[in-house]
């Protein structure tokens, strides 16, 4: 229509443009939820993100990442519910532990955030303004159903209590609301803290539990599979998944599918779905 006229309507050329980006919006998003087909893509999920060595700068990128895997979700239209969180002795956090739910695949789309995650900057933390390599780790565990059997028999698990340490108003700071579990059989810690009620934070602290121990009998699974295979698996805390660079030049590269973009903030603000689309499309990924 716009090219017989002599004139072209600039209001229906945009109209049309528009159309046109949301149909290859949605053409992409029918293409990636196809290949979310692995035994717990359609879960919740569970998600932990680790500060590693470094102290104050890597606490703070864990931050960064927290908060960047946080506005995905919450863009995504997730409900998102924090379980715990350690402050850094300075800035940052040293972990945290949050809940996502509420539509399907949220273990599908996000179990490509699983690894370590490396950022070069200049340091704020650094008054001779050096460049700072800085680490922090993800993991995603799929959320238990009622159809899996994950059994912990009360005689292996250790609870304690303890006085919160975070944010949350004077009764969750002044009473031993907050549960640690250990499970004596595999060392498993889990933590929950976010609560007022002690009873919550207990049941909230035995899910995880229970979608860390899934999850270990996946990977047990999965490794046996590969031996018989003849297939090396990756360590994944070892593994870098993704360099984000701020300083000398900006760039985010995933290093297993090799996808790459320039813009940094978007990426830090949430725009993570290239990097999900581009690791479900990778042909070496592991379930």
């Amino acid at each position: 229509m716009l090219q017989s006229e002599s004139e072209p309507d600039a209001d229906m050329a945009a109209e049309l443009e528009a159309d046109l980006s949301a149909l290859q919006a949605d053409l992409e998003r029918v293409e990636v939820e196809t290949l979310l087909c692995g035994e717990y893509d359609d879960r919740s999920a569970i998600v932990e993100v680790n500060a590693g060595a470094g102290g104050t700068e890597s606490c703070d990128w864990a931050q960064m990442l927290l908060r960047m895997l946080l506005r995905w979700a919450q863009d995504q239209g997730y409900n998102v519910e924090m379980v715990d969180e350690l402050p850094g002795d300075v800035a940052g956090i040293k972990s945290a532990t949050f809940q996502v739910s509420g539509k399907r695949f949220a273990y599908g789309y996000l179990k490509s955030e699983r690894g370590v995650h490396r950022l070069v900057r200049i340091s704020p933390f650094d008054a001779a303004k050096r460049r700072h390599t800085s680490f922090a780790s993800v993991d995603v565990l799929p959320e238990v159903s009622d159809t899996d059997h994950v059994d912990i028999p009360p005689d292996d698990i250790r609870v304690d209590t303890y006085r919160s340490s975070g944010a949350g108003g004077q009764h969750v700071n002044k009473t031993d609301s907050a549960v640690r579990i250990t499970h004596l059989p595999t060392g498993i810690v889990v933590s929950c803290q976010n609560e007022r009620s002690q009873h919550k934070n207990r049941a909230s602290a035995m899910k995880v539990l229970q979608s860390r121990l899934l999850e270990v009998e996946r990977r047990k699974r999965d490794a046996e599979r590969a031996e018989i295979r003849g297939v090396q698996q990756a360590i994944e805390w070892g593994s870098q998944i993704r360099s984000y660079v701020f300083q000398p030049y900006t760039m985010v590269k995933d290093h297993r599918t090799g996808a790459e973009t320039g813009d940094v903030l978007g990426v830090m603000d949430g725009s993570i779905s290239r990097f999900m689309g581009a690791y479900l499309r990778w042909p070496e990924r592991r379930e």
